[in-house]
């Protein structure tokens, strides 16, 4: 399988690729753990069925030392006991952020639940990751990227 766009491969494209990967940086180091931001990474990219994201994360995440039963459980993340109750909020929150288009919006509930695991600034943080997931999950699906070939770490070195 072949994407059908290189996006990386235009001026525009890899300019604004190395922007958002320089966001996930920044988002890396703002206090809320690297294993949250994983899952928020993982979970998102489920629901918009973008397999590239999938492959990254989840090579990334087991990479950081996160487990099988963890990974492999996080579409169903309701029913599993592997997670802390800050993670659940924040698995709640990706959800229904990437479902705008449910017409839901984000309920003061769950918003409410995650305001009571993280401080304002990681709720930035997780604000901000929920949104660059979804923008890098919606391109990838655009140009049918294709899944499978990503090396942990792959991007690191991307300016």
């Amino acid at each position: 399988m072949e994407a059908r766009l290189n996006t990386f491969a235009t001026p525009t494209g890899a300019k604004f690729g190395k922007y958002l990967i320089a966001a996930g940086r920044v988002l890396r180091e703002a206090g809320v753990p690297v294993a949250t931001l994983h899952l928020v990474e993982i979970r998102a990219s489920q629901i918009n069925g973008c397999g590239f994201c999938l492959d990254m994360h989840t090579k990334d995440a087991t990479a950081a030392g996160e487990t099988a039963e963890r990974l492999n459980m996080v579409a169903a993340w309701r029913e599993a006991a592997c997670y802390t109750e800050a993670e659940r909020a924040a698995l709640e929150l990706t959800e229904a952020g990437t479902r705008l288009a449910d017409g839901t919006g984000v309920a003061d509930e769950v918003w409410d639940a995650a305001a009571k695991h993280f401080d304002e600034d990681q709720l930035a943080t997780l604000v901000a990751q929920i949104a660059l997931i979804n923008a890098f999950n919606r391109g990838n699906v655009m140009v049918k990227q294709p899944a499978g070939d990503y090396v942990p770490g792959q991007f690191d070195d991307a300016e």
